[in-house]
């Protein structure tokens, strides 16, 4: 869709409206006059005496609709404040234009962000009532009640965890960068290993030459590490002895005693056997992640998943007799030949087995992914509601709570991802990083480490390389970058006058 902007340059705000809206679009801002018969959008910025407004018009397929939204210029406090509200204002008044024209209302209403539940507990915090958020989630949002009922969830579980939180609490993050194979809606940074095997000695001599510099770092500062997460890719496509080089680098350079979960995301149950879940257990991990996806063999075909329904039984109970507590795994409403009735057989096989965590993805069709360049078919947005909502609904009942959530570009009938957790069993890393509620170290393939000032909330993050070969060949870049986690620490945080006591960064 051809749109053109007048008055401000939101063009990030009014690409997430248009995605959410009409997901088939893509946005061409322009400068140019509308031609005849293209879908079209103005979307204008100003102010009218004690208000600033948003006026959008949309023509799609030859229907044109407006929409407005205004705020008091009074609310507009301060530059981050104002920047918020105008880019609110902006979307509300193309949701408003869009919904004319299409008759849809999405569940989540005007919502664009990843962070819903962000935003519900920056309200709070702010003064306004539980009672109140719900209200403007409601009406000045269009939420529906029971994504409000979710969001809410997630916020007071988001808002526990930071009142737990000191100013140099962390999480560390690993990833490592290889699969078995690639699934057909992935669009990780990952390799094959049928294509990469030679890559993963190389990568993990980098990769513990980054922990070691990390850790002098994290140490250096004092920092207390409170969870350990290993994810990528697919962590257990290492071998055991593999897997313990990288577990046993970590204990070796980071002060771990105050851990409170270590979590290993080992995904695909055709890369589970006994000797990594006995270097995994001896090693402290706390938390294992087995992911099917999909209890239907059809289905896991359809991805390109190379093992059975069965294997996934199996992998489970091998993790249970080997003693593993806490156990996540996760399906994915929307995959492609899945049914609604499919969906509900694959949720009812996971609740017969008994996880502490069960985590709802819904489908996101990412550029790149075999399902986007293919153009495979998949359910529509109706079946993925209906899928959804039978989830909700079991969960709910069988004693899961909602303890994170988030939403993602491109997703199928812009729904959401949800983890889903026993009383006890919320995984801190998921909620810390999904809240951005402390810094998170990141090491290895495309990693991302974000860097959390508490008392202002000032997000900073460092991009490690993205494929293997390039993590390999940069690792000194790698390394040298890390440093900036000082920098931050001293200039961010340990100076910050009034809250934190002033360290020596001499």
């Amino acid at each position: 869709m051809k749109l053109y902007l007048k008055g401000h340059e939101y063009k990030y705000a009014v690409e997430q409206m248009l995605l959410t809206m009409f997901p088939a679009e893509r946005p061409d801002f322009t400068e140019e006059a509308q031609g005849e018969n293209e879908n079209y959008g103005t979307v204008k910025l100003g102010y009218t005496g004690k208000f600033a407004s948003a006026t959008t018009v949309l023509t799609v397929n030859g229907v044109t609709a407006r929409g407005n939204a205004r705020v008091s210029v009074e609310k507009l406090e301060d530059k981050y404040e104002t920047e918020r509200l105008l880019q609110k204002i902006v979307k509300q008044s193309f949701y408003k234009a869009a919904v004319k024209i299409t008759g849809i209302h999405p569940v989540w209403g005007s919502l664009t962000g990843i962070r819903p539940a962000k935003l519900a507990a920056n309200m709070m915090e702010k003064g306004m009532t539980a009672g109140k958020v719900r209200l403007a989630l409601r009406k000045e949002y269009g939420v529906y009640p029971e994504r409000v009922k979710l969001c809410m969830e997630a916020a007071i579980k988001g808002m526990e965890l930071k009142k737990s939180l000191d100013y140099n609490d962390i999480a560390l993050y690993v990833g490592i960068p290889f699969c078995p194979t690639r699934c057909a809606y992935c669009s990780f940074v990952s390799h094959s290993t049928e294509k990469s095997m030679k890559l993963i000695e190389p990568f993990l001599t980098a990769l513990e030459r980054e922990i070691t510099e990390t850790g002098k770092i994290v140490k250096e500062l004092e920092l207390n590490v409170r969870s350990v997460y290993i994810g990528g890719g697919t962590p257990t496509t290492l071998n055991d002895v593999q897997l313990a080089r990288v577990i046993d680098s970590l204990y070796e350079n980071f002060d771990l005693k105050n851990m409170e979960e270590f979590c290993v995301e080992a995904g695909r149950p055709d890369t589970i056997n006994e000797a990594k879940l006995r270097v995994m257990k001896d090693r402290g991990v706390t938390r294992i992640s087995i992911n099917p996806q999909t209890m239907s063999d059809t289905v896991l075909e359809a991805i390109g998943r190379r093992h059975t329904s069965q294997a996934v039984l199996d992998a489970y109970a091998l993790t249970r007799s080997v003693g593993f507590d806490v156990i996540n795994m996760d399906l994915i409403a929307g995959l492609p030949t899945d049914t609604v009735e499919g969906f509900k057989a694959t949720l009812d096989a996971l609740f017969e087995l008994d996880p502490e965590n069960i985590t709802i993805h819904t489908l996101s069709l990412k550029k790149g992914t075999r399902i986007t360049l293919e153009g495979t078919p998949i359910p529509d947005e109706k079946a993925v509601g209906e899928m959804l909502n039978y989830a909700m609904e079991k969960l709910m009942a069988g004693g899961y709570m909602p303890y994170y959530l988030y939403r993602q570009k491109f997703m199928s009938g812009g729904f959401e991802n949800i983890g889903w957790s026993k009383e006890g069993a919320d995984s801190f890393y998921n909620i810390a990083i999904m809240e951005e509620l402390c810094t998170i170290v990141a090491m290895g393939g495309g990693a991302s480490t974000k860097l959390v000032a508490p008392h202002t909330g000032k997000i900073e993050r460092i991009f490690n390389a993205k494929y293997p070969y390039e993590y390999i060949d940069s690792i000194e870049k790698v390394v040298s970058a890390k440093g900036y986690i000082s920098e931050f620490y001293k200039n961010e945080v340990l100076l910050y006058n009034g809250i934190w006591n002033r360290k020596d960064t001499d």
